[in-house]
């Protein structure tokens, strides 16, 4: 998700605690890992009540990304199609619906009605995105050279069967989590 934000162009200055400094209110759109202070009201978008859930004022249930067709960016930069497995349970609704029907509710109704509407839309802004499995042309930019650091390699992940809101609500996510923790880290061999 913040790929696609800076891919879109919606960044600030200062990442998050910038974005954060001084909010009166806060639209989180399934942010879970971000400890969103005292202070400002909070509309949490999201499909599993995780963390992000805990800080809300109000909820406002989304699908999963599972449960919704969507575009996503891989690390080459090639958009890829992904079509919806099921559908989100109970009150939940496709993201983009819950935030064209917030946003009419409010007054100021997004000039979409549907997802291939919306997608129009997004193509003129951002025209990449409607090439899908296209790897984009980027100039290549070397790498300066540098010495090795002396640490040892280590995974950033603490637990990798724990790091989303879907993985944190399965019960057999918690299962491997429990039975990986007595493993150990693997550190290389010299």
């Amino acid at each position: 998700a913040r790929v696609a934000a800076m891919d879109l162009g919606f960044v600030t200055d200062g990442g998050m605690a910038g974005a954060l400094d001084g909010a009166e209110a806060v639209y989180n759109l399934g942010v879970d890992e971000v400890d969103i202070p005292a202070g400002p009201f909070v509309v949490y978008q999201g499909s599993h009540g995780d963390r992000g859930a805990h800080r809300a004022d109000v909820i406002l249930p989304g699908a999963a990304y599972t449960e919704e067709s969507g575009i996503f960016v891989n690390t080459e930069g090639r958009p890829q199609l992904a079509v919806r497995a099921g559908f989100p349970p109970g009150e939940a609704r496709e993201n983009w619906a819950v935030l064209r029907a917030l946003s009419a509710s409010l007054g100021a109704a997004l000039p979409f009605d549907s997802l291939a509407d919306l997608r129009v839309r997004l193509f003129a802004g951002a025209p990449h995105l409607g090439r899908i499995d296209v790897v984009p042309e980027n100039p290549w930019t070397p790498l300066a050279r540098a010495d090795m650091s002396a640490e040892d390699f280590g995974g950033p992940l603490q637990d990798h069967y724990r790091t989303n809101p879907i993985l944190r609500a399965s019960v057999v996510m918690a299962e491997l989590s429990r039975l990986a923790s007595g493993r150990g880290q693997a550190i290389a061999a010299e």
